[in-house]
């Protein structure tokens, strides 16, 4: 069964274990999204072949309505941002 579109998390943050940018990335997207009472969920790569092929470089990759957003650092304001429009 699919989840309905307001069920769904905006924001999606791909992270992987020990990573300490993944750790502040989570911090900054649960705070954003009390704010905003968006939805969120965390992924970790490293469960999925694919994604850690392709992201292992980049995390943790930050998602906001299915679309890539940020990697590496999450900048609040912009966050917020995205969230906002």
């Amino acid at each position: 069964m699919t989840e309905s579109a307001d069920r769904r998390p905006r924001v999606l943050v791909l992270t992987r274990p020990g990573c300490h940018l993944c750790e502040d990335a989570v911090a900054i997207i649960s705070a954003i999204c009390a704010e905003t009472g968006d939805r969120w969920d965390e992924q970790d790569i490293t469960g999925d072949a694919e994604l850690t092929r392709r992201y292992t470089d980049q995390v943790p990759v930050t998602f906001v309505d299915g679309a890539q957003h940020d990697y590496w650092r999450v900048d609040p304001a912009r966050l917020r941002a995205a969230l906002t429009r």
